[in-house]
């Protein structure tokens, strides 16, 4: 028999999953033995379309009871998923607030799953996740141990589900023993099959604190530059000529204010390396407005 994962596995949208994680966290006692098992696939009949196990609703239509109440919540939730992210979770062991379902009672978590003893799942915005990484670490940092996969519910291909994200998200899960706390950040969910390239890049693995920091560094920098300065920026440095970049600087540097070029000046941004310009420009989707803290 199906239990909660499978269903998991069969969503191909971020829409999708949160409508499933939502759906058994309300109802946690759901029994699976009220569906019943669908007919063979004929010509004139056959299980539903979607999860090709369970019968279809009715004559009229092509989805089990199940995948038809999921359906229709995702409906609801296409707008809002495509702004959250899924944390995929390995810890040492969950603590007593992940089990008894009170750490989920906030209003930045958008559905959760808790998959046993040392896994769970959590969806929210994405500009919510340094918030719950703060308080992750004020409240568990001394006794949680483990590895936090981040990635969004966007860059999904057409022959790529979100379900299959989460199947690759756990067989790339590193193993006990944890040493400490890590967070593992791909900027696109395609990222989770093959993150030994991010990890060579440097864009992979980071203490949570250490990705906090960054984070906290991208609020700064999307508080003083304006979005267009922002672009400007990012292609000024990546420019291949260092000549032509010295004398884009200058021309850059008159329009900014005091305030924003005192910043660019401490952080010695045109020392940085490629890949730390490539991960700033990732993470500004995930700061803060200065407007809505």
């Amino acid at each position: 028999m199906r239990n909660t994962f499978d269903w998991l596995r069969c969503c191909r949208t971020g829409a999708e999953l949160m409508a499933t994680v939502r759906f058994f966290a309300k109802k946690p006692s759901f029994t699976f033995t009220d569906l019943e098992f669908g007919a063979p696939l004929s010509a004139l009949d056959g299980p539903c379309q979607r999860c090709y196990f369970f019968a279809r609703h009715d004559a009229h239509s092509h989805y089990c009871r199940l995948c038809k109440t999921i359906l229709a919540g995702a409906s609801r939730f296409g707008i809002l998923a495509r702004k959250c992210l899924v944390v995929w979770s390995v810890v040492n062991e969950l603590p007593p607030a992940f089990r008894d379902g009170s750490a989920w009672q906030k209003e930045n978590i958008r559905g959760y799953y808790v998959h046993d003893q040392k896994h769970f799942l959590v969806m929210m915005h994405r500009r919510q996740i340094k918030t719950w990484l703060q308080d992750i670490a004020l409240y568990y940092g001394a006794a949680l141990k483990g590895v936090f996969q981040i990635f969004p519910t966007v860059g999904v291909g057409k022959e790529l589900g979100m379900g299959e994200i989460l199947c690759w998200a756990g067989h790339h899960e590193p193993g006990p023993p944890f040493k400490q706390l890590h967070v593992q950040f791909h900027s696109a969910s395609y990222q989770v099959i093959k993150p030994s390239v991010r990890r060579r890049q440097g864009l992979l693995n980071f203490e949570i604190s250490e990705f906090l920091n960054l984070l906290e560094m991208t609020e700064v920098f999307r508080a003083l530059l304006r979005p267009e300065e922002q672009v400007q920026l990012f292609e000024l440095l990546s420019l291949g000529d260092p000549k032509e970049e010295q004398f884009y600087w200058g021309r850059f540097l008159g329009q900014l204010n005091q305030e924003a070029k005192d910043m660019l000046s401490a952080w010695r941004i045109r020392q940085w390396p490629e890949n730390r310009v490539k991960l700033l420009s990732e993470l500004i989707d995930y700061a803060v407005l200065p407007d809505t803290r």
